[in-house]
């Protein structure tokens, strides 16, 4: 079992976090909201243990956006204030218990063994029957959906290239989701926001006393993705030191923790994905050519979004239903100049950008309907291929002074990186130095 403690204060983390390891649970801690998202973005998680009152973005928030992403492990609501309020609005929100602090760390892993234990057993009655969020009917996608169901009942293993933000991790489900294990975890990882340091063990896990600060055992994202898919995401940031033992696991279906002696058997679908060249990688000595055969068995090529534009209006549509649920907002359509415009424009960052455009487009559009005035089709191009839309919760820039909207989007790359300016800084596109000097100049104290 693997919980996620998200509160801003460090004594609470600490304290569950220990009390968890003496019950033999794993857990990961977060002191803010957006650091929790990036969390939950890179493993998976049996519960979480999540404060009503964070900076940056606040329980209550946190828990919309986990319910609206579909994850569906169970959360559970911790405050200093008992009110009743707060509490009958978490659970409507979503979260399956309520706690108030100070409270018995004990019965707190009880609950929480509870909550896992109940969820287990709805998911094995239900199954996850999901609905599929490949969207588009142009040739090139009829195409993939194609490969998707044939290769389906296999257990071949998959790489997915295409450019950033063209919806690699949306395949990635939608092969899981159609597949002999879909009723097994899928458990994604981002190859490329994890230090190279603690890579090996994210992957493998290790033993206790394996290396400083192993305080207990932890089970890897091999042994996690038993019975189910495992992710790769941005398999060309792999370091070559470890491409080697990727390949031996794909060679031998085994695993050994660090630290340990014992083989493991695994039993996960390797799916991999970049959006990077592999082949000019292989030439260059970057990344290992039996290894790049191995992973790619099957290849899905995703076109980018300016190649397949008669996609743009049913991308759109189903964008604009996720949105309104997740910003309470009632948008039912677009004037045809809009979907012209959108389906005109040149999409460096493809979905992701198109997602970005119709997120502003809903809090500035006046009536049910989204006009080509709606639309900020100049601002929003972002030629920074490699910058993630790490902006889950919309913020409501109405009203707003350039200085203000620039401190508060320095804020929330802060929080999300829990104070780490360089991360802060890349995710933001700016230098090192810019961003410290900005955080002088707003005159930022986190």
């Amino acid at each position: 079992m693997r919980v996620l403690i998200s509160d801003d204060e460090e004594n609470i983390r600490m304290l569950m976090k220990r009390f968890l390891a003496l019950d033999g649970i794993e857990c990961d801690t977060a002191e803010n909201g957006l650091s929790a998202q990036r969390y939950l973005r890179e493993s998976h998680y049996d519960a979480l243990l999540v404060d009503l009152r964070m900076p940056g973005l606040d329980g209550m928030a946190l828990l919309r956006w986990i319910r609206q992403e579909g994850f569906r492990m169970p959360v559970i609501m911790i405050s200093a204030h008992g009110d009743i309020t707060d509490a009958v609005s978490a659970l409507k929100e979503g979260a399956q218990d309520y706690i108030v602090k100070p409270f018995d760390p004990e019965e707190v892993v009880i609950r929480i063994r509870s909550l896992v234990e109940a969820q287990n057993l709805r998911n094995l009655v239900e199954g996850e029957k999901r609905t599929s969020e490949l969207v588009g009917d142009s040739s090139s996608m009829r195409q993939i959906k194609d490969v998707i169901a044939k290769i389906a009942p296999s257990a071949a293993t998959v790489l997915i290239t295409g450019e950033s933000g063209t919806g690699k991790e949306v395949v990635a489900r939608e092969i899981h989701r159609t597949s002999a294990v879909k009723d097994g975890p899928f458990i994604p990882i981002n190859i490329g926001g994890v230090p190279e340091n603690l890579l090996e063990s994210e992957l493998f896990g290790y033993e206790k006393g394996a290396f400083t600060g192993a305080v207990g055992r932890k089970s890897g994202m091999f042994e996690l993705a038993s019975g189910g898919t495992l992710f790769l995401d941005e398999i060309g940031d792999m370091p070559l030191s470890l491409q080697v033992k990727i390949l031996r696991v794909l060679q031998e279906r085994r695993i050994t923790r660090l630290g340990g002696t014992e083989t493991i058997p695994i039993n996960a679908r390797l799916v991999a994905a970049t959006n990077k060249d592999l082949e000019s990688m292989v030439r260059e000595g970057t990344f290992r050519e039996d290894l790049f055969y191995r992973l790619n068995v099957v290849r899905i090529q995703l076109p980018p979004l300016r190649e397949r534009a008669e996609d743009i209006p049913l991308l759109a549509a189903f964008i604009i239903k996720k949105l309104n649920r997740s910003m309470a907002t009632h948008v039912t359509g677009f004037t045809p100049e809009a979907i012209e415009a959108l389906k005109r424009h040149h999409f460096y960052g493809n979905v992701r950008e198109l997602e970005n455009i119709l997120e502003r487009a809903c809090i500035f559009a006046d009536g049910s309907t989204i006009d080509l005035n709606d639309l900020d089709l100049q601002g929003s191009v972002s030629r920074n291929m490699g910058q993630r839309n790490t902006s889950a919760m919309p913020v409501d820039e109405e009203g707003m002074t350039l200085r203000d909207i620039e401190k508060n989007a320095i804020i929330r790359a802060l929080h999300r990186w829990e104070g780490n300016r360089t991360k802060a800084s890349e995710e933001l596109g700016i230098s090192r130095r810019t961003l410290i000097t900005k955080i002088a100049e707003f005159g930022i104290d986190l």
